[in-house]
Formats: C-alpha cells, structure tokens, sequence
C-alpha cells in the first residue's frame, strides 16, 4: 500500500492553519493525487491525534480486568496507530506528547490502586513514568517510518509498528529498578485464544499478535474510508481491507491450534461471584498428568477491614489462616475429599504474608503452625516476613513440615520498588511522606523460586512414587516476570503457586489484574497454578489457562484441588529470553534505518 492510508499520511507533510505544507522529501517531483488526498485528511490534525489518543488509552484500560473488554485492546492499539500519523520535521516532537496523552489515559486508571495503598503522588508519579514510555514510543515510531522500506506496503507497516511497540515494552518490564511488566498487552487476552499463543512464545509473543491484528485493522478502516469516493480504485481499497480483516482473524483465532495440555472435562468457573468449591475438590486439568497428581489446599484467610494491610492487627491474619487450615481437616476428616487416606491434602497453601508473626523467632506462632499441620496430616507452605541481624527484611514462603518446622524456604528475589524497598529515599521523600511508610528495606532474595514439597508417593499414590515435588514459588508481583517464573520451571518445578497479599488494595482490579498473569503464566510454563492471596481474588488454574476455580474479595475462604504434575517444557520456556531479545534488536534496527534514511534525504 501507499502511504496514503488513514494511519500514515504523505511522507514530509504537515497539516497547518491554512492547509498542509511541504517540509521536505526525496525529489522536488509533483505530488501524487493519492497523497494530495491524504494531505487533506482531517484525521491527521493536532485536535484529531490528540482525541485518538485519549480513546486509544480509554480502550487499552477497559480491555483489562476489572472491565476485561478484551476485544478492546485490538481497539486500542488500532487507535494508537491512527494517533501517531503525523510526519514532518517537527512531527517526532508532537507524536511524544500523543504517546504521553495515550499513556497517561491508560495508566492513571489502570493503577489506580496505586493510589489507594499509598497516596496520590506516588500513584502519579509511577502512572507517568510508564506513560513515558509509550511517549518515547511515538518518537521511535516517527524515526523508523522515515525509512522507505517500512511505508512500502500493509505487511511492512504491520510489522515494524508491532516489533516497535513490543520492544519498548518489553523494555519497560526491565528498567529502570527491574522495571514494571503490568500493563503488558498480553495480558488482556489470558482468557482469550490469542492468549494461547503464550504456550510458543511467553508474554512476547501474545503482545506481537494483539499489537499487530490491531494495526491491521486500523489499516482495514483507513482502505474502507477512502472506498467511499469510489470508482476502481474503491473495489481495490475494499479488497484490500478485508484482507486486513481475515489476517487479523488469523492472528487472534490461530491460537487455538497450538497443542496445550488441555483435559477434556475441565471446565472454566462460571459463576465468578459464587464459585461454592468449599467442601469440593477441584480438578485443575488432571487429565495432562505427567507424574502423577498433586492435592493441594489453599487458604484465603482474609482481614477485618478492606483496605487494612496484612500487619494491621498483629496476629489476625495468623489466626484466620490457622481457622480456614483447621476447617480444611475437620472436612477432610469428615470424608469430603474422599474416604480413603490417600484423599488427603498433600500440601496447603498460605499467601504472602499469611503469618503476620515470624515462626521461627516466635515459639508459640511456631506451635500453633506445628499443631495446624499434624491436624491436616500435611506441611504449610507459610507466608512471612524475617528480619536478619544484619537489618533489613526478607518476604518468604516457608516450608513448615509438621514436627519438623522449617524445612525449605524461598526468599522473595524481586522486591516492589518504592513498596517494599525505597530506592533513593532520602531524594524521593522530597516529594512525598509516604516513603517512610516502608520503614524497613525489603531485600532480594538470591535462591531460584523452587521450593521442594516431600511427598509419600508410596502412600497417596498421586506423586507417582517421587519423594519430593519442586513448587514454583513466585510470590506476589513476581508472576509478572516471565523469566522469574521461567527459571523455577526449568529448575524442574511441575506446579505454580502464586502467593499474594492484596490486602491494601481494597476493592480495586489489582488482584483480577493479577489472575490473568497467573492464567498467562500457567499457559507459558504448561504447569497448574493456585493463586492463593490474604483476601482474594484467589484461584486455580488449568495447565492450559482454564479458570476452574476462584474466591471473591474480602471473604474468608479455602480451595482444595488436584494438580496436574507436569514435567515437560513448552517451546516459551525452553526459548528463554531468545523472543524478548530478538525482538528488542529488531526494533533498533528499524529505528537506527529510519535515522539514517531521515538523514540522507536531508542531505
């Protein structure tokens, strides 16, 4: 195609007060009718990029839980492309502050529970330094369309667009203090087919294909609106347009082909509102059992308050996991997850946090752990805080074995920037007070996140035999991090437990928020996952993505469910950071050629 369609206009063009002008090109040759007509394109002017980038960031937000319009986010990136339209000398300057206005629609609202665990100024702060990013991304944009080859045709638009957009995400996941993956395209789809695709390339992949069907189909708007003037030249435009349309079906349907492990009869939860799984045990896909099946309870013990956060009451939160541990045995006793031994629990699950007491330094919190785990007959994975001689404080899962005690643990390795730790206080606490809420620094753990569950195969005849099942621990945020979840399944964890405090996040679309990357993640690594979270949204999770089971907020809670031991790689896990970094170089490419082809037609 030329580059008169609705997202790109003339090369070197710049609508003005009295119509557009030249600013440049590659010879002094008269303009064809074809740009002529995209050089009148209202679509183009300041006011009309600047609304485009508002609706882009409005549908962006809504594709994402709570609303999770999912369609949308293909909306939203179509809208994007159409913003970023302007080229010119000066066009670079104007396409960052469309980026900017487009980042700060989807961000400020996207995070809002940001501002509810702390306060206005942190929540600004953070929502503008990621729409920063998506400013440079208008920038980048510009530069790489200067060179001829990426405006020759759909195809080439389509890709250099997508690898662009996917790179400075990719980017932003990274940097600046291990960077911040929320937000990331692919996690509007977790429930969707294109979501599939993370199966074959992680988070990468799925936002390739998300950020591309929605270029294609702006591209289908823009032949379809210059149909309207007719003639030949219209019957091409409308067949070019549906094109468009069925590649872009192609990309967000031919997903479903990919080969997951999925088990007939898995069904996704239907009533998300009351989900009625107490006293039941929930089967997450035990069909694609590899080593045997793994049956697992989960606490969600839940705080007095919404909004208090997991220390709020000391010993409240202990308490109330300890309840939902004892009401987990009375029913196992009474003969609800079956009649024989072997329908025991084998593990149960508490989330970050879920001890607001330490244990190991407290004997009488270490007894009534102890005496929680000899009454279900299994070990509880703890969530809690230690404190070193040395100063500040570790977030771990550990191991708590019944007579036994700690017998593994796990060591958050990637603590939340200004939540858990205060990079720069003494600068940040400029701006805002709430720096000193974290009092003490989080440290980073150094341990992969496995953590090995012993298990009597012999007796449960669900484990295959083995002695030990390794748990992909990723505690809270982490999930985000693909290589973080990554690196424990490669470390020969078969399952994901996911454990959360959401406690201060009060009834926002943080913890849904978080589901879906646990969704996305069980999809990347092939494994089940339990999110299991101090007050919800907790839930279990199919090797193939499938929501089989899930809490509401605020609501004391427990879940029992058989998981699928798996030991297979997916191609997403045995790729490894191959599509992120393969994408990040492509994308320089296109912007150091556009330079350089900027340059010389200057010249």
């Amino acid at each position: 195609m030329t580059s008169s369609t609705l997202p790109t206009p003339a090369p070197d063009t710049e609508p003005g007060p009295g119509g557009p002008r030249r600013t440049g090109g590659t010879a002094p040759s008269a303009p064809s009718a074809s740009s002529a007509a995209s050089r009148s394109d209202r679509w183009a002017s300041r006011p009309a990029t600047l609304l485009l980038a508002v609706a882009s960031g409005a549908a962006l937000w809504a594709a994402f839980p709570d609303v999770g319009a999912w369609p949308l986010a293909f909306v939203g990136v179509g809208l994007l492309f159409a913003a970023l339209r302007r080229d010119g000398r000066r066009a670079a300057g104007w396409n960052t502050l469309v980026g900017l206005v487009a980042g700060l629609t989807f961000w400020l609202p996207h995070i809002w529970w940001a501002n509810f665990a702390t306060d206005t100024v942190p929540w600004v702060a953070l929502s503008v330094l990621e729409a920063a990013f998506l400013a440079a991304f208008g920038a980048l944009w510009t530069w790489a369309r200067r060179w001829r080859w990426v405006r020759r045709g759909v195809a080439t638009q389509t890709v250099a667009f997508t690898v662009l957009f996917v790179a400075v995400e990719q980017w932003r996941s990274e940097i600046p203090f291990g960077g911040f993956p929320w937000g990331r395209l692919a996690w509007t789809v977790a429930g969707a087919p294109t979501g599939r695709a993370a199966w074959l390339g992680s988070t990468t992949l799925v936002s390739l294909l998300v950020a591309a069907a929605g270029v294609l189909l702006a591209l289908a708007v823009g032949r379809l609106l210059r149909a309207r003037r007719g003639g030949t030249a219209a019957r091409r435009a409308v067949a070019s347009a549906v094109a468009s349309v069925a590649a872009a079906a192609a990309l967000v349907l031919g997903p479903w082909l990919l080969p997951l492990a999925t088990a007939p009869g898995t069904r996704e939860v239907t009533d998300a509102a009351d989900p009625g799984h107490v006293g039941t045990v929930v089967d997450a896909g035990t069909g694609t059992a590899e080593d045997g099946v793994l049956r697992v309870g989960a606490v969600q013990g839940n705080v007095s308050e919404p909004g208090d956060g997991a220390f709020a009451n000391r010993a409240e939160v202990l308490n109330n996991h300890l309840a939902g541990t004892e009401d987990i045995a009375r029913e196992q006793e009474a003969g609800e997850y079956g009649g024989s031994p072997d329908d025991a629990v084998d593990v149960v699950l508490w989330p970050e946090n879920g001890s607001d007491l330490d244990p190991q330094e407290s004997p009488a919190v270490g007894a009534a752990i102890d005496a929680a785990a000899r009454d279900v007959g299994a070990p509880i994975l703890v969530g809690a805080q230690e404190y070193p001689e040395s100063g500040g404080r570790y977030n771990v899962a550990l191991l708590w074995e019944p007579g036994q005690g700690v017998t593994d643990r796990y060591a958050k390795q990637h603590p939340a920037p200004f939540g858990e730790y205060i990079p720069l206080r003494d600068f940040v606490r400029i701006f805002s007070a709430q720096v000193d809420r974290v009092s003490t620094d989080m440290i980073a753990g150094t341990e992969p996140a496995v953590v090995d569950l012993p298990v009597d195969g012999t007796d449960v005849g669900r484990a295959a035999g083995r002695t030990t099942v390794p748990l992909a621990t990723v505690i809270c945020f982490e999930v985000a991090y693909d290589e973080i979840v990554r690196d424990a399944v490669r470390r020969g964890a078969q399952v994901l437990v996911v454990p959360t405090n959401n406690a201060s996040f009060g009834f926002t679309a943080e913890s849904t928020q978080q589901l879906a990357m646990t969704r996305l993640q069980a999809i990347t690594t092939g494994r089940a996952a339990v999110q299991i979270s101090t007050v919800g949204v907790s839930g279990v999770v199919a090797p193939d993505g499938t929501l089989v089971a899930r809490t509401r907020l605020f609501t004391p809670d427990h879940l029992v469910a058989d998981l699928p031991l798996r030991t297979e790689l997916t191609p997403a896990v045995r790729a490894g950071y191959w599509p992120g970094w393969g994408v990040g170089a492509a994308a320089v490419v296109l912007v150091v050629g556009g330079l350089v082809a900027g340059l010389r037609r200057r010249d």
